[in-house]
């Protein structure tokens, strides 16, 4: 081989080039899970381009899209512990309280005023939450109202046997239905016809 031959051999570009600037020239697309649409990228000296573009956006976008959802749920954390008190209208007060003091056994809340509201009232524990009856008229009807309070609006208290209580509403000649779905709870109403539902928790 003569010189020159040689390095011409030399100056000559290697076998693999032609592939190497096929590849440089490739095209990729890239689908993401948004519907009909599409990114593309290229493949330039070996290395990836676009792609890290198209990631970014993505969970750029992600990202923006859980940090809101996290904020509206954060906007509405303001804090609830329980529910405070139930207030059920009456129209006779003394009448309300020999029901649910005298009959369902309620405490009164003699801490809690009663002379600084227009109306008068009383105030009955239940648990650690109470009832605040008002001597108010009544809106709703005392007549055409649901047999079954479970169908009417109503106030549910947690018991321990409901079938102690049904023994003390049978004794006091008031009328009761029991839960449609065969779990431990029994529905009675109050003199002004509020529906009452009592159900039945373990410890």
């Amino acid at each position: 081989m003569s010189y020159c031959s040689s390095m011409a051999s030399l100056l000559s570009p290697p076998p693999t080039a032609p592939l190497q600037h096929k590849v440089n020239r490739v095209s990729v697309t890239l689908s993401t899970n948004i519907p009909s649409k599409s990114y593309q990228t290229s493949v330039r000296n070996g290395r990836w381009r676009g792609l890290s573009v198209v990631t970014k956006a993505k969970v750029a976008v992600e990202g923006d899209v859980l940090e809101k959802e996290s904020a509206s749920v954060n906007d509405k954390d303001y804090g609830v512990v329980s529910v405070h008190h139930v207030g059920i209208l009456c129209e006779n007060l003394e009448r309300s309280i020999e029901f649910y003091q005298n009959i369902l056994g309620l405490e009164i809340n003699e801490a809690r005023p009663n002379d600084k509201l227009p109306y008068r009232g009383s105030w009955l524990w239940v648990g650690s939450e109470m009832i605040h009856l008002m001597e108010l008229p009544n809106p709703d009807p005392l007549t055409g109202r649901p047999e079954h309070g479970g169908r009417d609006r109503h106030t549910c208290i947690a018991i321990r046997d409901v079938s102690k209580l049904k023994t003390i509403l049978d004794k006091a000649g008031i009328p009761y239905t029991l839960s449609r779905s065969g779990r431990p709870a029994i529905f009675t109403r109050d003199p002004d016809a509020n529906a009452l539902e009592f159900t039945q928790v373990d410890d």
